[in-house]
């Protein structure tokens, strides 16, 4: 059950057809997910992210001064190439008793491109001091995360328009 208003939802429109829109943020997702701290783990010693294309497959990110740590972000729990899917979303910071968040993603085609609408939910059932919070209240925390995925979700259309205008 989603409690009202535990969700970021933001959308972008991408310059290019559905299937390569659906490959970028998939098979491509080292190459537009931010590379700052907030974006990635690390420090100095951030390595890439990895989308394994499938049912199950594990959404990831190495670091490790040789790479050799692993933190595996989550599960596809939906794949519907090129227009959906979905996967369990646990932050570096959660605990295994920790529920996990859902993230969504939707693929159409929209006029000349593709609309894609990325949704995360979940945030309301962690506890109210979970350090993935920072010490702010739930509507707080999900006003900054939709800044966040804002800021990933133009990151993903400027890399792919790029990418097509090559």
């Amino acid at each position: 059950m989603t409690i009202a208003g535990d969700k970021v939802r933001v959308q972008t429109f991408v310059r290019v057809p559905v299937a390569e829109a659906f490959d970028v943020f998939t098979l491509e997702l080292d190459a537009w997910w931010g590379r700052g701290k907030a974006y990635r783990i690390g420090g100095k010693h951030v390595g890439p992210m990895q989308l394994e294309p499938r049912l199950g497959g594990r959404v990831t990110q190495s670091y490790g001064e040789t790479g050799e740590a692993v933190h595996e972000i989550g599960t596809i729990t939906i794949w519907e190439p090129p227009v959906h899917f979905a996967f369990r979303w646990r932050g570096i910071n959660f605990e295994h008793t920790d529920p996990d968040t859902t993230v969504e993603v939707w693929f159409e085609a929209s006029g000349e491109g593709t609309r894609v609408t990325l949704e995360h939910r979940g945030f309301a059932a962690l506890r109210p001091d979970h350090p993935v919070r920072h010490g702010k209240p739930v509507v707080e925390f999900i006003g900054d995360m939709a800044m966040w995925w804002g800021s990933l979700a133009t990151s993903m259309r400027q890399y792919a328009e790029d990418k097509e205008a090559r």
